[in-house]
């Protein structure tokens, strides 16, 4: 079954700058390929869980970390015998100190979304987290600006881990098709070019049908529906930003407006023009 990026499956909603959850559950349920409006970091606690980010595959141990970049396609597969704990942080794309998103940028530069630690960094960052929970569920003095500077403590240094790649490299951590992540980079940095299908199969010199399955197989959208909603999501973070409709339209790859706008109707529930009031 294709999984269409309809607003149904855009997952959570932030007012705040970051909210931190601390879950444990053991429930039964599938999840569809969704994405979020805003930045998540995933600290993975126990259980048996393979995470799908834009077609790799991470298969995690306890402690592991994940950056789910805002718009990144996911979902979890969760083997739902066993308990699921995790640590999950969403952070805003607008936050006051914009340097702690870095580590997302360079997330989605380099294909690569794990941070897997050593015992010495683990400790470390384990303390941080657990103060920053307390902290946040406390009501002594000043509790909220500790909880602010926790968690941009924590932010500092996962980005200076992440960007200084001070983190254990394991072949065996991820896996994923070389073709489809090709395929999968090159389209999310060219969304204003030829992204279609004929020209993407002679680039890579795959037969189109091949290519076609492969990249559903891999991603669970068709190639059309991924290129259309990255194209659609591109042109409404443009939007939020303060882009005129059309120049977003056209720098997100759509060369009819008419079309662009039936298309990001039927997308987000509203026009272009009336997700700019509702964003401000």
């Amino acid at each position: 079954m294709e999984r269409s990026l309809n607003p149904k499956e855009k997952s959570g909603y932030l007012k705040e700058d970051y909210r931190l959850f601390h879950i444990k559950d053991q429930t039964k349920r599938e999840y569809d390929y969704h994405y979020h409006a805003f930045h998540k970091v995933i600290i993975f606690l126990s259980g048996n869980v393979t995470y799908h980010i834009e077609g790799k595959a991470y298969h995690l141990k306890p402690w592991d970390i994940l950056l789910v970049n805002q718009y990144a396609i996911h979902k979890p597969e969760i083997d739902t015998t066993v308990p699921y704990e995790r640590f999950i942080l969403w952070i805003r794309e607008d936050i006051a100190q914009p340097q702690l998103l870095t580590c997302f940028q360079k997330a989605n530069d380099r294909s690569f979304n794990l941070i897997r630690l050593n015992a010495r960094l683990q400790e470390h960052l384990k303390d941080i987290l657990y103060e920053l929970e307390g902290s946040l569920k406390a009501e002594a003095f000043c509790s909220e600006l500790l909880s602010n500077a926790l968690f941009s403590q924590f932010m500092v240094y996962i980005n200076r881990i992440f960007l200084e790649k001070n983190y254990i490299m394991d072949q065996k951590s991820y896996s994923y098709d070389t073709q489809v992540e090709n395929l999968v980079r090159y389209i999310n940095r060219h969304l204003n070019d030829d992204l279609s299908i004929e020209y993407l199969a002679r680039k890579y010199y795959l037969s189109k049908y091949h290519m076609m399955r492969k990249f559903k197989e891999q991603t669970g959208y068709t190639m059309h529906s991924y290129i259309n909603n990255k194209r659609l999501l591109l042109a409404r973070s443009l939007i939020s930003q303060g882009a005129p409709v059309m120049k977003a339209a056209q720098q997100s790859g759509f060369k009819d407006y008419t079309t662009f706008v039936r298309a990001y109707k039927k997308q987000f529930g509203g026009t272009p023009t009336a997700s700019r009031s509702l964003e401000r």
